[in-house]
């Protein structure tokens, strides 16, 4: 019994808490930055390309945190 291994693509809870509190964080702030961005770009100070890019990036965490949550 000394010799049994881990299970393959085992990832312990706390490690994919950690990394779903992080994806909040991150997709958050994204969302945050694309909205201002938005209206930034809308009063003509920056261009279209930030809350494009944000929004992309809010969209990824969106996912990769659904997928993180999912059933096990």
């Amino acid at each position: 019994m000394a010799g049994l291994q881990k299970r393959s693509g085992y990832t312990p809870r706390r490690a994919r808490e950690q990394r779903a509190y992080r994806l909040v964080q991150v997709g958050g702030g994204a969302a945050v930055v694309g909205v201002a961005g938005v209206v930034l770009a809308v009063a003509g100070i920056v261009g279209a390309w930030l809350p494009i890019v944000a929004f992309i990036v809010a969209a990824v965490c969106v996912f990769m945190f659904r997928s993180v949550t999912g059933n096990r």
